[in-house]
């Protein structure tokens, strides 16, 4: 049996949830533009230079979710899927994920972005396992903070460990283990696996790929 590991931002999708959701609520007027575009721009900036506090950045994420209840954010959400995410979800990320599920593999997103805004996208692509930071709920409401342990950098081979645990399982139980990343963030899980691939990836990735010999592909299309 084979692991895949799918990263989203940047991966499956050409563009970042984390960046468009905030984006989205602005454009609706929930979040202040004066107050949060900038912000909104500086976290997405340090990300992909590599240095981002992620505490930092998930405070700043989480808190509008605590000010909404849950069926509220649900139709906002409906509606960022349609505007946001399907334009930017092409067919050739669409049919990698689908090769894998139909050829037996487990397979899961491992994304640092939030349950929240991930799980859907996840179901769309029919991806049953969604390794993602989680916010934190009581009584059925966001508290603005993460729980556990982020799905962020090193933390994600902590969580995608705890996964398998919780399966029953090991990364010896596998014939092959894949991941699929662009972002120099996922150095550590990407050394890690077997067969890590380089999927548009941003200059850092671009050359540690080059320099390992690992495979570099492009999912951008239609």
């Amino acid at each position: 049996m084979e692991l895949v590991l799918f990263d989203l931002d940047h991966t499956l999708i050409a563009g970042d949830s984390d960046f468009e959701w905030a984006q989205f609520l602005i454009s609706k007027g929930v979040l202040d533009r004066e107050l949060f575009e900038a912000k909104n721009l500086t976290f997405y900036n340090q990300y992909k230079a590599g240095t981002l506090d992620i505490h930092e950045f998930l405070d700043f994420q989480l808190k509008p979710l605590s000010r909404h209840s849950r069926k509220e954010l649900d139709a906002w959400h409906g509606e960022f899927m349609e505007r946001c995410i399907r334009p930017i979800l092409g067919q050739p990320a669409r049919e990698l994920v689908r090769a894998s599920l139909e050829a037996g593999a487990l397979v899961a997103l491992v994304t640092a972005t939030n349950s929240f805004v991930t799980g859907p996208v996840a179901r769309e692509l029919g991806i049953a396992h969604l390794i993602a930071t989680v916010p934190a709920q009581e009584n059925g409401c966001f508290t603005g903070k993460p729980r556990g342990t982020p799905s962020f950098r090193e933390g994600k081979i902590v969580r995608v460990e705890a996964w398998l645990e919780s399966l029953g399982l090991w990364w010896g139980s596998f014939d092959r283990s894949s991941f699929y990343s662009d972002s120099l963030n996922d150095l550590p899980l990407l050394a890690l696996v077997d067969h890590p691939v380089a999927v548009d990836p941003d200059d850092t990735l671009r050359a540690h790929a080059l320099e390992k010999g690992w495979e570099i592909i492009s999912l951008r299309g239609t």
